[in-house]
């Protein structure tokens, strides 16, 4: 049986990969200091005597040092998930994204770990000019969080060239998904748009809506993340739906899905944010036959049937 690390595993598409694995023939080391991640995500998964939880940091060298022994792979989620949180506290962002990374690297590398597999973020491309984009288009990062985001991409790199140590990340175009938190301090758009609409509000938007996104299911993600780590595929790719909706067109599908009558409202644009993304997804396609399964509707209406309707 391969054993296998998750940092990250209480988040919320750190969850459903554990979900998936715990599946499979794998024995699991989760790693999740619980700042955002909860553990009722794990409720189910950890009643397997396969899966394991280990409460701590990823910016606890030590700590890796005694967890990574024996260990085939790393899937490695942990980071603080948002640009908004980032551009109030640049540092930690830093420190957890970019530093913890660098140990994690530093410790697979030192225990031999075949494989590492790290979630990255369409973030670091920026605004930088052409659609769709593709990985080998220069980045213009906008946050501290896609400057720790592409910090930790090159770190990967440089392992995989100078240590020999397998890396693989995935830049993550934007995930939704049954349990992501609508309540969370910075919240993405798809589930609190569901939890407005659900209760009969008007659904907000910051700016004038006509940002473009491009969205990819969260089971599309863990089979990314699945095709990846059982390929012999290193480097830097990107992971979509590879199609984009304006941001105004995401609200109007969530009100028409949800039989919400209330109008849209809008307010002041966020520093950070990027105008318009949309990913190439070919060179994942064909190095480890990537292919989401997920229309945006349909895994909308997924997800719709599973949100709480409280607000």
């Amino acid at each position: 049986m391969k054993k296998v690390v998750v940092t990250g595993g209480a988040g919320f598409i750190g969850s459903h990969l554990v979900e998936e694995l715990a599946q499979r023939d794998y024995s699991l080391l989760i790693i999740d200091d619980f700042s955002t991640g909860k553990r009722e995500n794990l409720n189910a998964v950890l009643k397997n005597p396969k899966v394991k939880l280990v409460n701590g940091s990823i910016t606890d060298l030590s700590l890796l040092q005694k967890l990574f022994k024996d260990i085939d792979y790393v899937f490695h989620l942990a980071a603080i998930a948002s640009i908004p949180h980032s551009i109030v506290d640049p540092r930690l962002c830093h420190d957890v994204n970019a530093g913890g990374t660098l140990n994690v690297l530093n410790v697979a590398r030192d225990n031999k770990v075949k494989k590492v597999i790290n979630a990255s973020s369409c973030a670091v491309y920026g605004d930088a000019p052409g659609l769709p984009q593709k990985e080998e288009m220069p980045c213009k990062p906008l946050s501290p969080y896609a400057v720790a985001k592409l910090a930790a991409e090159e770190y990967c790199r440089v392992f995989d060239m100078v240590y020999k140590l397998p890396t693989v990340s995935l830049r993550f175009f934007n995930i939704y998904g049954p349990g992501q938190d609508a309540d969370a301090a910075y919240p993405a758009a798809i589930p609190r748009f569901i939890k407005l609409a659900k209760a009969g509000q008007p659904l907000k938007i910051y700016g004038d809506g006509k940002a473009t996104r491009d969205y990819v299911y969260v089971r599309d993600a863990v089979n990314a993340f699945l095709l990846a780590v059982e390929s012999d595929a290193t480097g830097i790719y990107n992971i979509g739906g590879g199609k984009s909706i304006t941001v105004n067109e995401l609200a109007k599908l969530i009100n028409k899905l949800t039989d919400n009558k209330t109008a849209i409202s809008h307010l002041t644009a966020r520093t950070g944010d990027i105008l318009h993304s949309r990913g190439d997804i070919t060179k994942a396609k064909k190095s480890f036959g990537f292919r989401p399964k997920f229309s945006l509707e349909a895994g909308l209406k997924e997800m719709i049937e599973k949100a709480q309707p409280q607000i």
